[in-house]
């Protein structure tokens, strides 16, 4: 299935995976609806540090990850083969969270020969309106501080 042959598809199931900084998320959406939503948070392990630390939050990310994913899944119903692609932020953020995050969405989409969808977290920020507000439609003018 080609990026084109998504935007065309009814019931178009995308499982999403955000790990930019200290935070790992997984979001399975249906036609633009979130069925299921589930972070976990680094916030006390980097409290004791005044700010979140790189390699910590990285090494935080390969441990939460594969349980985040799963628990997304199940709670939206589906398996990650009946997803139609998979979306991943690629930028911006600290590289090894990104890495961790990416390395895992490729595989997926590698081993389950789906489309994998790159995001930018900045421009994700802005696109999130979307989600709040379905009536809203491009373009729109969006600033970012």
């Amino acid at each position: 299935m080609t990026l084109a042959d998504l935007r065309e598809k009814e019931n178009l199931t995308v499982v999403a995976l955000e790990s930019s900084c200290d935070e790992t998320a997984c979001a399975v959406l249906r036609d633009g609806r979130v069925l299921s939503s589930v972070i976990s948070s680094q916030i006390d392990i980097h409290k004791e540090y005044g700010g979140v630390v790189p390699e910590i939050a990285s090494r935080n990310h390969v441990i939460n990850i594969e349980p985040v994913v799963r628990e997304a899944l199940e709670k939206a119903g589906i398996t990650a083969a009946d997803a139609d692609c998979f979306a991943v932020t690629y930028g911006a953020g600290l590289l090894g969270a990104l890495l961790v995050g990416v390395g895992y969405m490729k595989g997926l989409s590698f081993a389950l020969d789906k489309p994998l969808i790159k995001v930018n977290h900045i421009r994700g920020h802005i696109a999130a309106n979307y989600l709040a507000d379905p009536t809203q439609t491009p373009p729109d003018i969006g600033r970012i501080v």
